[in-house]
């Protein structure tokens, strides 16, 4: 009985395989450089939602009677209506707020910081239309148009209003940022919390976009990052 040789398939397939060259040093250099690089902006994201949290945790009010009266209340700015041409509630819950502030008698004088980059797109304008129709007077309320971003209104409360003490009105998601910010640019703030949207999708959206935000903030902070616009002083 004839045995038949059954040839070995592995080393048949291995024949007319390349030998795989060996890594070179410049690119383990590189992925090592790589990995080091996703491991510290990790860590730098972490810690800078860590410290905007920590040092607003005390500094969030949503109850008119708890918070201290500071004469100015900021409002950050957003646009009143969405793309689709509904009402943004962000918009109408923030200029409430800050009128309830106005009428409580927490605050005296409301400054408005928002985007007016373009002729057509104007956030200021329509925060001081706003709250005039929820009984603010006009006289009370002074515009910031170069409020590009929370950034941008922080510093220039400091450096162009002259503030050294106010109170943030937003969103708790936004409250949060904005103090730390203000803090870097010397200011003793607190914030007053805005009625919020309660949906999941928005929630998760909001927590996602400020994670970056944060991480964007304290790299500002760190390099010293100034304003698209400063100017002259102004009063208010």
């Amino acid at each position: 009985m004839k045995i038949l040789h059954r040839p070995n398939k592995k080393a048949s397939t291995d024949k007319g395989k390349k030998p795989r060259k060996p890594v070179s040093k410049k690119r383990k250099i590189f992925r090592t450089t790589l990995l080091l690089a996703v491991i510290a902006a990790f860590v730098f994201a972490v810690t800078a939602n860590i410290l905007v949290v920590s040092y607003a945790s005390s500094r969030c009010y949503s109850d008119t009677e708890a918070i201290p009266y500071n004469r100015v209340g900021l409002v950050l700015g957003t646009s009143d209506s969405l793309r689709n041409g509904r009402s943004n509630l962000y918009f109408r819950f923030r200029m409430e707020a800050a009128a309830e502030l106005y009428h409580s008698g927490k605050i005296s004088r409301i400054l408005v910081s928002g985007d007016n980059h373009i002729k057509s797109y104007d956030e200021a304008t329509a925060m001081l239309n706003a709250l005039v129709a929820l009984g603010v007077p006009d006289t009370a309320i002074k515009c910031d148009y170069a409020g590009f971003s929370t950034y941008d209104s922080m510093i220039r409360a400091k450096k162009v209003w002259g503030l050294d003490n106010m109170t943030i009105i937003s969103q708790h998601w936004h409250n949060q940022r904005a103090l730390y910010i203000a803090r870097s640019a010397g200011i003793d703030a607190v914030a007053f919390d805005a009625n919020d949207l309660k949906s999941r999708k928005l929630k998760l959206k909001y927590t996602v976009r400020e994670w970056f935000s944060r991480t964007k903030a304290l790299w500002n902070i760190i390099f010293n990052k100034q304003p698209h616009f400063l100017g002259q002083h102004e009063e208010i």
